[in-house]
């Protein structure tokens, strides 16, 4: 049975450079979904597919989305192209959202994954800074925002901690997949 990797993770731990790299690192072993969002496709680090209001309805209409919700004043969805990808044996990573999960359970049942991304609070402050886009108020409360975020953890995920180098964090999941992939295979390690 294929999985679906599903990443959480506070707003600077790492999602999107995880993701990122995967797509590079693993492309033999799963795709990674593209999120379709109401943004500009120039804004952020997300790798995503730029919807209007109308082309996001049009799409609910025509029930194109595995999942949809709304955050941050956005509206996120995945394309039903993941169920065609995990009904073929090909397992997915897509970037998630934590109030979304039950929901997501619900819909991919046991080939669910989540890997929860965690980064220590000093490593948080330094890349929320060093990117520029929120004041010191702000930093503080994503910060107290993280330390709530992280104590809601399901005991099952697959914990990765992001609070040094990328590369790390890349072999850290790279044994869990191996384990998951290993798993889905009855003891027999795929690739």
């Amino acid at each position: 049975m294929a999985k679906l990797f599903y990443v959480l993770g506070a707003s600077g731990a790492g999602k999107d450079s995880l993701i990122n790299t995967a797509r590079e690192h693993f492309c033999d072993k799963l795709m990674v979904a593209h999120r379709y969002i109401t943004r500009p496709a120039s804004a952020g680090s997300e790798n995503h597919v730029a919807l209007s209001d109308d082309e996001f309805d049009l799409r609910i209409k025509q029930e194109l989305f595995s999942m949809h919700w709304r955050a941050n004043g956005l509206r996120y969805g995945v394309g039903r192209e993941v169920e065609t990808w995990l009904a073929s044996g090909i397992d997915v990573m897509v970037n998630g959202s934590r109030a979304y999960l039950p929901f997501a359970r619900g819909v991919f049942g046991e080939q669910l994954e989540v890997v929860w991304i965690s980064v220590n609070p000093d490593a948080l402050r330094e890349r929320l800074e060093a990117r520029g886009r929120e004041s010191v108020e702000e930093i503080a409360q994503r910060l107290e925002r993280a330390i709530h975020y992280d104590a809601m953890r399901p005991a099952n995920a697959i914990h990765l901690n992001n609070s040094g180098k990328l590369e790390d964090t890349v072999a850290q999941f790279a044994c869990e997949l191996d384990i998951a992939l290993c798993k889905e295979n009855g003891g027999n390690h795929r690739g």
